[in-house]
């Protein structure tokens, strides 16, 4: 770490006039080295700022308030490279702990300067048509504020009892959506009762006659209807606004935003999927559902072998990733080796410089950064040993990270949420459930983890005041997180039971797991092999020499395909986490002497299998009662059984037959004086 931080990157930090202490002595040791500092740097001081800001050496400034002053500055300076901020302000200066916080400040420093991977992106188009789904004339109201910036459809549900308008300015129908789909710039809607109105009303709007299913496109939706939303997770669905139409203020909310969807918008790809990885199910047996049972915005549909993400539809919850067992679902912003290297320079940096008894607040900026603003404002501030990340959704959080966080020396995780959550949060509570069970398998105790659900910057506060201190790992680990989602989550792992206080071999878990062992009822087992076919992780394996059926525990991710193919019902999952698996190799379920041709000797199927059939046919089936040598075709391997058809001339599959009879035949008989016999049919 000191090596990291001592390089040619520069530091620096302002006290913003004098409001919040700066421990030298921490930050030296974090920071390998003594960072620049100012008193108010972003004016009086700025030049100092442009001196160190010339030429291409990375920079971190301790400032996120006035960044856009910093910015233009440095273009001013001829600055080309990019200048990393981080609020070391609110997050530690500003506390009633701030002479102890050196070291958080030093963490927040080294966990900014990791460089995140770009996140790729997809592209939504509106071109402005836009309908007003509602029940009254507040629908119309919406209309008419944004006729004048969208292509505007009002949809009244039936009995529409509205006043007609003097001039038709935008169309208004009847109607009752069935259903919907699609996303912004991509809607589609199914109208039930639709019905256009007559230019003649009078009084009141007269509709013509309904008809059923008509099809309707847009590219936004506005929902004031105050019925049940058209789809799940309706606040995370991208041009889908939806209002109380009892409340104004509400509907003119919606009515603002609906105005700024004009144009091309570009969204991250949340999710990077990988289809052969997926354990979906196979030959039309279901398998894992994990993703399917967790998106809360209708983003994932069954597809064949796998499921298929819609990254259009997609809100980036990250649920389906921290789920997926297989690693086909690995969240992009930023994926796990990047958020865990930021999280290794974090407490790696805060233990060098001092620091004790870290607790690491996970939270999202929407709403987490605000209440810790609040709180360093009007309250008392972070503690000092509270190390708050920031990530795009606390929902996103995986095993893989709670195992490197309490691995690097975390003493306890708190997860911010809001009181009332945007959609469930299922995922998050089982991938917690997971992380505490094997935690207290490994000795580290109660309350290492737990989610806060606040919305008030007081309650965080106490919240985080009230854990009591806990040790850390007594042997913090050190590793570096590369390679696949799966590939991270076993390391993080296995370096989390080296660094454990009590390591244990074997810890039981829930039924949910992505890890564990199959159990195979050897007796029932008649190595047919359906479980290997369907395996798609190749846990499952069989020997090319002889009848066998191998398991590896180590990419067992407990889908469950090998327990729904297997016709005997010989097969159950035991959710587990096996630390001796990765060395173990793979181990014998089962294995059998196979059975040899009767006549080549050639080593073909299983014996004990061949034997029952042999003793389920003999003299019970038509088959073989007339021809006991249909028998021995069951013994015999594929190229002598074709061989022996051919040698007795006999069908292997049907009942015996008169021989066919030819014209020669009849012929032969007429010339003998006999009275030819009549044809089989």
């Amino acid at each position: 770490m000191l090596k990291r931080m001592a390089g040619p990157r520069k530091i620096l930090l302002c006290t913003c006039e004098g409001t919040m202490p700066l421990d030298a002595d921490a930050l030296r040791r974090g920071c390998g080295g003594a960072p620049a500092t100012a008193n108010h740097l972003c004016r009086a001081e700025l030049e100092q700022f442009r001196t160190l800001a010339a030429g291409a050496a990375p920079l971190t400034v301790g400032c996120t308030q006035e960044a856009a002053v910093f910015v233009a500055a440095a273009a001013a300076a001829g600055r080309s490279a990019p200048v990393d901020f981080v609020n070391v302000r609110e997050t530690a200066g500003w506390s009633n702990e701030a002479a102890s916080a050196g070291p958080k400040m030093a963490a927040l420093i080294a966990a900014a300067a990791e460089a995140l991977p770009p996140t790729p992106s997809v592209t939504l188009k509106s071109e402005g048509v836009i309908l007003v789904y509602g029940r009254d004339a507040q629908a119309v109201e919406a209309g008419q504020l944004l006729k004048a910036h969208l292509d505007v459809t009002v949809l009244i549900t039936p009995p529409a009892a509205l006043v007609p308008p003097r001039i038709n300015e935008f169309p208004i129908a009847q109607g009752r959506i069935r259903s919907a789909k699609g996303h912004l710039g991509a809607f589609e809607i199914t109208v039930d009762d639709f019905a256009q109105p007559s230019p003649s009303s009078r009084g009141s709007l007269a509709f013509g006659p309904a008809r059923q299913g008509a099809v309707s496109r847009c590219d936004i939706l506005m929902d004031l209807s105050h019925g049940a939303a058209l789809f799940p997770g309706a606040d995370l669905r991208d041009g889908y606004l939806r209002a109380d139409p009892g409340d104004p203020a509400a509907v003119l909310s919606v009515v603002l935003k609906a105005r700024d969807l004009v144009g091309t918008f570009d969204k991250p790809r949340y999710i990077s999927f990988s289809e052969h990885l997926c354990a979906h199910s196979r030959s039309q047996i279901i398998g894992c559902t994990r993703c399917l049972d967790l998106c809360p915005a209708g983003a994932i549909a069954p597809a064949g072998d796998h499921v298929a993400l819609d990254p259009n539809i997609c809100a980036g919850c990250g649920q389906c990733a921290a789920a997926c067992p297989t690693g086909a679902a690995v969240y992009a912003l930023p994926p796990p080796d990047a958020l865990l290297r930021k999280l290794r320079a974090l407490l790696l940096t805060y233990r060098e410089a001092g620091g004790e008894h870290a607790i690491v607040l996970l939270h999202d900026e929407p709403h987490g950064a605000p209440l810790i603003d609040a709180l360093a404002r009007f309250g008392d501030g972070l503690p000092a040993h509270v190390l708050p990340v920031s990530v795009n959704e606390v929902t996103q959080i995986g095993l893989e990270t709670i195992a490197a966080l309490f691995a690097y020396g975390a003493s306890a995780v708190r997860l911010l949420l809001r009181a009332r959550a945007r959609h469930d949060v299922l995922g998050l509570t089982r991938t917690l459930a997971l992380a505490d069970g094997i935690l207290s398998g490994l000795g580290f105790g109660p309350s290492r983890l737990a989610i806060l659900e606040v919305d008030d910057p007081d309650l965080l506060g106490q919240a985080l005041r009230a854990i009591p201190p806990m040790a850390s790992s007594p042997r913090p680990a050190s590793f570096l997180a590369v390679g696949d989602q799966r590939g991270v989550l076993r390391f993080a792992l296995r370096e989390l039971r080296r660094a454990a206080p009590e390591p244990a071999d074997v810890i039981a878990l829930p039924a949910y797991a992505p890890f564990g062992a199959v159990e195979v009822d050897a007796a029932g087992c008649t190595l047919c092999l359906s479980c290997v076919s369907a395996c798609p992780t190749h846990a499952l394996t069989d020997d090319s020499e002889r009848p066998m059926l191998r398991f590896s525990e180590e990419t067992c991710v407990q889908c469950g395909l090998c327990a729904a193919t297997c016709p005997e019902q010989v097969i159950t999952l035991k959710p587990q986490l096996d630390f001796r698996s990765g060395a173990g190799g793979a181990r014998v379920l089962k294995e059998e002497e196979p059975f040899r041709c009767i006549r080549c000797r050639k080593a073909f199927g299983v014996k004990s299998t061949i034997e029952h059939v042999l003793a389920q046919l003999k003299d019970r089936h038509w088959m073989f009662k007339d021809v006991p040598e249909r028998l021995d075709l069951i013994q015999m391997c594929e190229d002598c059984r074709v061989a022996f058809v051919s040698e007795k001339d006999f069908d292997p599959y049907a009942p015996p037959r008169a021989p066919v009879r030819t014209t020669e035949d009849y012929l032969r008989e007429r010339d003998a004086g006999q009275t030819p016999k009549k044809l089989d049919s």
